[in-house]
């Protein structure tokens, strides 16, 4: 491990990434460490354990260095007390076993084996080399995955039956993606030729582990769990919402804001679906109607281009106007998404030193045909100004920060919120005036609201209110959770069953979006409250873009100061 006698609690915070990247190679890729690239962590029990050791020892270094002179400046504060809530949140997962059983559709050790290839250099005959190592280690991480879950069968700690015959079905296109080979076989196609015979060899090797795992989980796990609960109650629920969003939540709080936040926007989305579609019986009907007579993009590739431009022209017009921002901030890039993932679309940061661009992802799932209103404030919430402009800033202000707080230490909730206010913001700057568009973002707000309904209403089994217009009085269950949530959103049948079932694996993630927002609000309210008209929302924003991660609460308070 590091050595870290005598370090402030930013230097521990840096050796505890240095110690990380050591065990999760999966990190060190995304953070353009390029020693990570023929590696992968160890997902075994054991491997669990290493983790949660290193998070022990540097809790206690941290308490060391909170007493050295120095330690109580505002950039070390920072650093302190999101790496001391950081760290306690991740060893109560741990302690609790949770590791034991993470079965989800799109966040467990295989999604990240999978993933990181997409983002691992491979630009040079040397870089397609560590990926063969790379994807020699295959079996190795999938044989640790497993051993985890068995362990976890042996204890009864149970992963969710949806998301298990989820994941399977994944496990099974990965194994064959229909065109008599596998999604590892797909990727080292674009090797070079000099390395054909080892890349081959590598990749086949990498999808026969996929294809062992998919069937110990038909026919081993999948039986084991069967009849156990998908959802995990109020204590469990608490553990992982405090992971996700760095508080301790009032979660019947919680519930009832998302309720308020629902009407709220469905008032709105009723008056701007009248301008589209007069009469409509729901916003969603006028919501159909664009579906199918609204503006689209055709093509994939034409809707990547598209989506470059969506991005390249926001950047444009804010830059200087409302943010400040370094070149190599500047740039980002559009992608589609590889097959075989979850529906939604997704963001993957920039690398340390800017050599990998901050890149958003679309899955097609298999569309040709895109409706342009179910793309804007997505791509103003996935890219420009969400969540590229500030995990990009917080990697460009890293050496004035710690890498840590630019990177590792990110709370969900925070990233989540920030991207979900910037929505808001472009609507507030008036970039939504296009009723399609705008209706658009109001649907996507009510995602989000949904969400913060469902998530912690099933999970708790808690009442559905009176003045609810749908099923009022009854208890939540995944069940009705999917029916509300299709009945109140434009999106597509197995989109709502993809969300669905992250809700049931990924508990109290969800909520981070609508929750994060009310903190950036708030926060950005405190503020103009304290400078009153000498407020400035442009230096706001680079300085709240500039402080790094931070808890739910930690942000409200820093925020407020600005």
């Amino acid at each position: 491990m590091s050595q870290t006698n005598s370090l402030l609690p930013r230097q521990v915070a840096d050796a505890y990434v240095d110690d990380l990247i050591a065990l999760d190679p999966i990190t060190g890729t995304y953070l353009g460490v390029k020693e990570s690239s023929s590696k992968l962590p160890d997902t075994s029990p054991e491997g669990q354990e290493a983790l949660a050791e290193l998070a022990r020892t540097t809790l206690a270094r941290l308490d060391e260095a909170e007493r050295l002179p120095g330690a109580d400046s505002d950039v070390e504060r920072r650093c302190a007390r999101l790496l001391r809530e950081r760290l306690t949140a991740e060893l109560a997962v741990h302690e609790a076993d949770e590791g034991l059983r993470v079965v989800s559709n799109i966040h467990s050790p295989v999604h990240s084996v999978r993933e990181v290839f997409t983002v691992t250099p491979a630009d040079t005959e040397e870089d397609w080399a560590a990926i063969v190592e790379r994807l020699r280690a295959v079996p190795d991480a999938l044989r640790g995955y497993r051993e985890s879950l068995a362990l976890g069968l042996e204890r009864k700690l149970y992963g969710g039956p949806r998301p298990t015959a989820t994941f399977i079905e994944q496990l099974t296109e990965w194994a064959d993606t229909g065109k008599g080979h596998g999604w590892f076989e797909d990727f080292a196609s674009a090797g070079p030729e000099t390395l054909r015979a080892d890349l081959d060899e590598a990749a086949r090797t990498a999808t026969a582990a996929v294809a062992d795992l998919r069937d110990w989980m038909r026919d081993v796990y999948a039986p084991a769990v069967e009849g156990a609960p998908d959802t995990v109650g109020r204590e469990r629920y608490a553990r992982f919402a405090r992971y996700f969003n760095g508080t301790d939540l009032d979660l019947d709080e919680a519930y009832a804001y998302g309720w308020s936040e629902f009407h709220r926007i469905l008032g709105e989305m009723k008056q701007e679906a009248e301008k589209i579609l007069p009469g409509a019986e729901t916003p969603w009907v006028a919501l159909k109607h664009l579906d199918e007579h609204g503006a689209h993009i055709e093509g994939v590739d034409e809707v990547r281009t598209w989506l470059q431009g969506l991005m390249d022209e926001a950047m444009d017009a804010l830059d200087g106007t409302h943010f400040d921002l370094a070149e190599r901030v500047r740039k980002v890039e559009a992608h589609i998404a590889p097959p075989g993932g979850a529906a939604a679309p997704y963001y993957t940061p920039p690398s340390a030193d800017f050599s990998r661009p901050g890149r958003t992802w679309l899955p097609t799932m298999g569309e040709t045909r895109f409706p342009v209103y179910d793309l804007v404030s997505t791509w103003y919430h996935e890219g420009v100004p969400g969540h590229h402009l500030q995990l990009a800033q917080w990697v460009h202000v890293a050496d004035s920060l710690s890498r840590y707080q630019a990177t590792v230490g990110m709370v969900s909730a925070n990233a989540e919120g920030w991207a979900l206010y910037a929505e808001r913001l472009m609507d507030e700057l008036g970039f939504l005036t296009d009723p399609e568009r705008r209706l658009g973002y109001l649907d996507a707000q009510m995602m989000r609201a949904a969400r913060v309904i469902v998530d912690i209403g099933m999970h708790l089994e808690l009442e559905i209110p009176e003045h609810s217009p749908f099923h009022p009085g009854e208890r939540w269950t995944p069940a009705l959770a999917q029916e509300f949530f299709g009945r109140h959103s434009s999106r597509p049948r197995d989109f709502v069953e993809s969300e669905l079932v992250r809700y049931l694996s990924m508990p109290g993630q969800a909520i981070g979006y609508k929750l994060g927002e009310r903190a950036w609000l708030t926060g950005r309210e405190n503020a103009r409250k304290r400078h009153g008209d000498a407020f400035d929302a442009k230096a706001w924003h680079m300085a709240a873009l500039s402080l790094g991660s931070l808890g739910l609460d930690d942000l409200v308070d820093e925020l407020s100061q600005l």
